[in-house]
């Protein structure tokens, strides 16, 4: 799945990085803090991708200011990842291009740790371009801790939001933008680093309350590539109803804009892309759109073993945004019609359907035999005598 993150933020991000990065004001809640309050993340592209146990995140931003000091961000995960790797060159335009009917033109195209000790462990060190990447277990405070000696800013609200997203998962990323490399490789207008994370989890999950920032609109699109349709319900799925154009239930301004099977051209695009061999011929490309004040946004998401979205508070622990809701879900043995099946077919299925259960019905209570004719006749016969 992609996000496209509309806002812009000033300095250290809580926010899942892999998913969000927008402009907005410094000491946001959740936002990037820059020194001199002037620099803007530009509108970034995230994939999250899901197939056989194995997520991946693929996200790039950029941003522009004047500002030379190193920008980073702190970010939630799921899980352990098993490989941080360069993203492909032109992956996410070309979804943007594929989910949006107007043509888009686009062009195929290291701080060191501060030394202090501190409890927080470190999984992993990797630098991409410019951007110096550091994963991380340990809890809120721990983390809070690793930052601080790390020359992270961390403002009062994403230290609240970092504590209580450390509830639900231990691991996190955290990644420093090394303004000075990225000048050097003409990157600080409008270039931005794409990072693709691949880690082993059960189902999907996408955290959006790291994209709610005080007193701003919460503008994203969301690019889901999974096994299956996406749905918002789990009677559409049964019912072969798409979601196209549907709300996602609990979630103001969050619609299904588009949803497609992979094309084959489509599919040679995206699979001949840097480090994009993991691509399917088969998969599904969901196109979710949000837009909703920030207040609203009070969720992460979660992606269902039929499709279906799910959302829970942000904190939960991740798998639990799915495995919470169980008791949600259909029965398995309910049969499913074919995606895309006509409405009409579909009434007429549903009218054989009540007419066999009121048949059926009839049967076991014994209603009697009406017969109008005779009815008329021995009423007839009464009224004579």
């Amino acid at each position: 799945m992609f996000l496209t993150l509309k806002k812009m933020v000033p300095a250290v991000v809580i926010a899942l990085g892999v998913f969000a990065f927008q402009a907005l004001p410094a000491f946001a809640c959740g936002g990037l803090l820059a020194p001199d309050g002037d620099v803007q993340l530009a509108r970034a592209t995230t994939l999250v991708a899901w197939h056989d146990g194995i997520e991946r995140y693929f996200t790039s931003f950029s941003f522009q200011g004047n500002t030379a000091s190193d920008l980073g961000w702190i970010v939630p995960l799921p899980a352990v990842p098993i490989k941080i790797e360069a993203g492909g060159a032109w992956t996410l335009q070309r979804l943007f291009r594929e989910t949006h009917p107007q043509p888009v033109r686009f062009a195929v195209a290291a701080s060191s740790s501060a030394g202090v000790e501190d409890s927080a462990q470190v999984l992993e060190q990797v630098k991409i371009e410019a951007l110096n990447i550091t994963v991380l277990r340990g809890s809120g405070r721990e983390v809070l801790d690793w930052a601080a000696s790390n020359s992270f800013f961390v403002s009062d609200d994403v230290r609240a939001h970092l504590l209580i997203y450390a509830k639900g998962s231990p691991i996190f990323m955290a990644a420093k933008y090394d303004t000075a490399a990225a000048r050097a490789r003409g990157q600080l207008v409008g270039d931005g680093a794409p990072i693709l994370i691949t880690m082993k989890t059960p189902h999907l999950w996408v955290p959006l309350e790291i994209l709610a920032l005080d007193g701003q609109q919460v503008n994203a699109d969301l690019y889901l590539l999974t096994d299956m349709p996406v749905n918002t319900s789990d009677l559409n799925v049964k019912i072969g109803q798409s979601a196209v154009g549907s709300q996602v239930p609990g979630a103001t301004g969050m619609q299904v804009a588009f949803q497609e099977k992979m094309t084959p051209l489509l599919y040679h695009d995206l699979s001949t892309d840097r480090n994009m061999s993991w691509v399917r011929s088969d998969s599904w490309l969901t196109y979710v759109s949000l837009d909703a004040p920030g207040t609203a946004v009070t969720y992460d998401l979660g992606l269902s073993s039929m499709g279906v979205i799910r959302l829970a508070p942000f904190g939960t622990p991740p798998m639990a945004v799915v495995d919470g809701q169980r008791t949600r879900e259909l029965p398995r043995w309910m049969p499913e019609l074919p995606m895309g099946t006509p409405q009409v077919l579909l009434w007429v299925v549903i009218s054989l359907g009540i007419a066999g259960v009121l048949f059926l019905f009839a049967k076991m209570v014994g209603i009697p035999r009406f017969d109008a004719a005779d009815d008329l006749w021995s009423g007839s016969r009464n009224a004579q005598e």
